[in-house]
Order: C-alpha cells, then structure tokens, then sequence
C-alpha cells in the first residue's frame, strides 16, 4: 500500500510541475499579451493544483488531515480566474493591440428561417 501511495504522490507531482513547465514556456513563446495570459493562468493553476493532490496524499497517508491543502486550492481556483480577468478587462482598457487572426466575415442572410413552434403563426398586428 505503501509503494502505492508514493507511485501517485511522484505521479502527482511530475504532472504538476510538467503542466506548470507548459504554461511558462507558452509565457515565453507566444506573442501577445492575451495569449500570453492564457496559457500561465490556466497551465499554473493546473500544476499547482498536481502538487497541491500529491501533499493531501502524503498527508492523508502519514495520518495527518489535509485541510491548508484544501484551503490553499479553494484560494486558488478563486482568484486566478479574477486576476487573470481583471488584467484582461485592463488591456482592453488601454486598447492593446492582438496578433491573433480574426475569422473571416460571413455575410448575414437575407431572411432567418423561422423559429421552432412559429411555423403556423400568424402575425399579430
């Protein structure tokens, strides 16, 4: 049992810190601010959250409760959306520019088709 707990709590931390390693090379490589707030705020909260499962493990296993653990992840998937948001919301603010492609423009139709249940309807008026 034993060596099971250790396989998942080594399990738990490689994946953290590869997911973790993932989002600060996409920090580096990619080429504007906004995919560069993408990718360390949804890699880094993922990774945390990897170390955060091996220490509850080893916690849980050496008799000891894992609340800090518990806690430290509730803070952590609270406030990393908020922040990541805010700095968002901020650079739209300041009209920064993006270097993603925008898609190509469809041409709106000449009629909608009618909607669901509004076949036999007439028009009021």
């Amino acid at each position: 049992m034993r060596v099971a707990l250790e396989v998942a709590i080594s399990f738990f931390l490689v994946a953290g810190g590869l997911v973790a390693l993932a989002g600060a090379i996409g920090l580096v490589r990619l080429p504007d601010f906004f995919m560069r707030l993408h990718a360390p705020t949804k890699a880094t909260t993922l990774g945390v959250g990897g170390a955060l499962i091996a220490s509850m493990l080893y916690f849980i296993g050496s008799g000891r409760p894992a609340v800090h653990e518990l806690l430290i992840t509730l803070f952590l998937f609270l406030t990393a959306p908020v922040s990541a948001l805010m700095l968002a919301k901020a650079a739209l603010h300041l009209r920064l520019p993006s270097r993603a492609e925008l898609p190509a423009v469809v041409p709106p139709r000449r009629s909608a088709p009618p909607l669901l249940g509004e076949k036999g309807k007439e028009k009021a008026g």
